[in-house]
């Protein structure tokens, strides 16, 4: 049985995700995702092809649960996609243990743990896509925890590329900028957000499989996020980080008061 892996499948990028991977010679689905009534949306939607799992992947046991259908059943991993994933604005100090720990826990731990458990079930010609960013580019003070739990899956996933090769696995950080989904935060602290060279999900989703099946560890979409991956390349981050504080002043000014 040919099957692929997608967490956050429901909203935003995961749904879009589930459209192109419906086009694939799949048996199956499997579509990862906390809220049971979305997930049935998607098997109205699609039919039979999608098989679900209301599964919290901050906890470990979700994976555990996760580890032990897939040994019991012996599928064909073609595809993993860790889409799953929280966006958090702010400072250090305005979120608690309890928020830090779940954050690290879905954005970061997760994605290890999960890749790890699926990997015994892929073969050559599998692919891996890890949901990174345009922030993992350079530190960005504000959405810090963010752009460095970024920071490690882009280098996690082309690492592990590498270090698959020999397999015939393709590891795949996709990092687009703003993607205009539910899950992007509209104001802070009482003040709109305006998202530079914001992109539908459809297309760094089309973007992201097109660049997988091509072997390549990386993909970004845009012409504008290349040209922001170019000049973190090139000038000091101290000056990319003024620059990024300098663009979002409303946001850290509203914060200092």
């Amino acid at each position: 049985m040919n099957i692929a892996i997608l967490t956050g499948a429901t909203g935003g990028i995961g749904a879009a995700f589930v459209e192109y991977l419906a086009k694939e010679k799949l048996d199956q689905i499997w579509c990862i995702a906390r809220n049971q009534k979305k997930l049935d949306a998607l098997k109205q939607k699609y039919g039979q092809v999608i098989r679900t799992f209301s599964m919290d992947l901050s906890l470990e046991q979700s994976i555990l649960d996760l580890q032990a259908v897939l040994q019991e059943e012996q599928p064909s991993v073609k595809m993993l996609i860790n889409n799953a994933g929280i966006a958090i604005i702010g400072r250090f100090d305005d979120f608690d243990l309890a928020t830090t720990r779940t954050y690290i826990d879905l954005n970061v731990k997760s994605v290890v743990l999960l890749t790890e458990v699926v990997m015994p079930f892929m073969d050559s010609g599998s692919h891996i896509i890890n949901m990174s960013s345009q922030s993992s580019f350079q530190p960005l003070p504000f959405i810090n925890l963010y752009a460095s739990g970024k920071a490690f899956i882009r280098s996690y996933s082309r690492s592990l590329n590498q270090e698959l090769k020999g397999a015939g696995i393709s590891v795949t950080a996709c990092c687009p900028g703003w993607i205009d989904t539910p899950m992007l935060p509209k104001e802070y602290n009482g003040v709109q957000i305006k998202y530079p060279g914001l992109s539908q999900p459809e297309e760094v989703a089309k973007k992201a499989l097109k660049d997988a099946k091509k072997g390549k560890d990386m993909s970004v979409y845009s012409l504008y996020v290349k040209a922001q991956h170019l000049a973190a390349k090139l000038l000091p981050q101290k000056v990319v980080m003024k620059y990024w504080l300098f663009i979002n002043r409303k946001i850290v000014q509203t914060k200092k008061k």
